[in-house]
């Protein structure tokens, strides 16, 4: 029942429900997954990938509330040899209350406990799901509460309906982590949180599993600030570990494209070890769809394997510190030249498709994100609008903060810490269309400072930053197709689609 979990398997290989594939999945026959198809998916991302683990996504987005009901119906004789809550995982992320209208929040509730009476009814271990994600955690309170309303939910459920009896009515809670601030500064609130977990339970939690943000970071600070960061969280998170005698078991998530984390299934060895320190990483649509599957089942694989044997980053706080700064530095030449990119992304993101069956983000179903005073699109929207002008925003003021870096002689500091830099620099130069950067720079500031940073970048780490193979080719002449047609005012949506097949991601 609901209890805390003392002896359970730690997932390496989280299947989320990221809308970023450009095809169709290998199950389905279109590229946009409806809600309905999600209880295949889960299925498929189980026991055909190999995932132990999937995110069930009630944050700003429809939901299937009987999906574990369905799940089981569809395929009980598989998940009794491997049980829910046992063997597979699944996850659920909470809307987050103090950002998004509340009314969800004790529907996901009613639909743990209800899956619970279900397995339990099935004589299937039980409850199926007792961990929840809560997005945008900024403070120890905000999780606490999470758990005490799902104690008195649980209570309540009991009280009415007197059927079944759910343990002492314990949660566990993922706090998930979305901005470069919340990501170094997030020891102090996970400290918090255990202290007043001990004033109101009686006790520390028997293990805490942390989320780490890459998207949305990168959106706010810029690419290598929201790795540096990622990188200064899981150093905070081992030092609370030992401190504390208690196992953390850091999630990262991360997208196929460098911007938004760099893990897709051609780039495993290269790009894996800039997340030291983590134990479950996040499969997202694009890695599993636009791939051929038998490289996915791969690729899959080798993070299992790379994830046995897991030590946090050790530094001292002197560089602890040298990066905060360094972040900063990444982050003052971003936000100028992004607040003047905004419009133009703004109007591109209109015009990338959909791939799932998302609520409004502003008003009563949900909010909106941006940096300082501009509201911005989702990250995978964001990235996709990017990469459709042929302008990867992995690029924006890192040329310039490079140089402002080297000059104080801090470059070296950089690279120990972001040692992936040059790959994921390179490999996001081969969608680069200098052309239309240069068509835009006849008039906009923000096209011309984003030059200077690719031309920076290239001197500073001696790159060649430009289209390589024939798909890379292809790739620039769409989205000068894109930009052309955008300007012209005809349809651009087959060229738009067509590149992100040929880089293997929407967004």
């Amino acid at each position: 029942m609901f209890d805390p979990q003392t002896d359970r398997i730690i997932p390496k290989l989280m299947a989320t429900q990221h809308p970023d594939n450009a095809s169709a999945p290998f199950w389905g026959s279109g590229a946009f997954i409806s809600t309905s198809e999600e209880v295949e998916e889960i299925y498929e991302s189980f026991f055909r990938l190999g995932c132990d683990e999937y995110m069930w996504d009630w944050e700003g987005k429809f939901t299937d509330e009987a999906m574990i009901e369905r799940l089981l119906s569809g395929h009980i004789e598989d998940l009794r040899e491997k049980q829910l809550g046992r063997d597979r995982f699944v996850t659920l992320r909470i809307p987050n209350i103090w950002e998004e209208k509340s009314f969800k929040l004790a529907r996901a509730y009613m639909s743990v406990l209800s899956a619970c009476e279900l397995t339990k009814s099935l004589e299937l271990s039980t409850p199926p799901i007792f961990e929840l994600i809560l997005p945008m955690t900024k403070s120890a309170d905000q999780l606490l509460h999470i758990q005490k309303t799902f104690k008195q939910t649980a209570k309540v459920h009991e009280e009415i309906f007197g059927t079944e009896r759910f343990g002492s009515g314990y949660i566990h809670i993922v706090p998930l982590f979305e901005s470069v601030e919340d990501l170094s500064g997030c020891s102090a609130v996970l400290e918090e949180f255990l202290k007043g977990h001990k004033e109101f339970f009686g006790f520390y939690p028997t293990y805490l599993r942390v989320f780490i943000a890459r998207s949305d970071p990168a959106i706010n600070a810029g690419f290598p600030a929201a790795v540096l960061a990622c990188r200064l969280a899981l150093r905070e998170l081992g030092r609370l570990s030992e401190k504390y005698g208690l196992p953390i078991y850091p999630i990262v998530g991360t997208g196929s494209l460098p911007f938004r984390g760099g893990i897709n299934p051609e780039n495993i060895e290269k790009s894996l070890p800039q997340y030291q320190g983590v134990h479950t990483v996040t499969i997202q649509s694009a890695f599993r769809y636009d791939y051929p599957l038998e490289e996915v089942q791969e690729a899959c694989n080798k993070i299992k394997l790379a994830l046995e044997n897991v030590e946090a980053p050790r530094f001292s706080d002197t560089e602890f510190f040298e990066l905060s700064e360094i972040i900063d530095v990444f982050e003052s030449f971003y936000r100028p030249t992004l607040e003047s990119f905004a419009p133009f992304i703004n109007e591109m993101a209109q015009f990338v498709p959909a791939r799932r069956e998302r609520a409004l983000h502003v008003g009563l179903f949900g909010y909106s994100r941006g940096v300082g005073e501009i509201r911005l699109p989702r990250a995978i929207t964001f990235t996709a609008a990017c990469y459709s002008m042929g302008i990867p925003p992995e690029f924006i003021g890192v040329g310039r903060a490079l140089r402002s870096l080297s000059e104080s002689g801090r470059t070296d500091l950089v690279e120990r810490h972001f040692f992936t830099l040059r790959h994921e620099l390179s490999h996001a130069g081969k969608f680069l269309n200098l052309e239309n950067l240069e068509f835009f720079a006849r008039t906009e500031s923000w096209a011309k400072e984003i030059m200077e940073d690719v031309r920076i970048s290239e001197s500073i780490l001696g790159l060649s930053l430009a289209p390589q193979k024939d798909h890379h080719l292809l790739h620039r002449n769409l989205t000068s197709n894109i930009v052309v047609k955008q300007r012209l005012g005809d349809d651009f949506t087959d060229d738009l689609v067509e590149a992100a097949v040929m880089r293997k991601s929407l967004g």
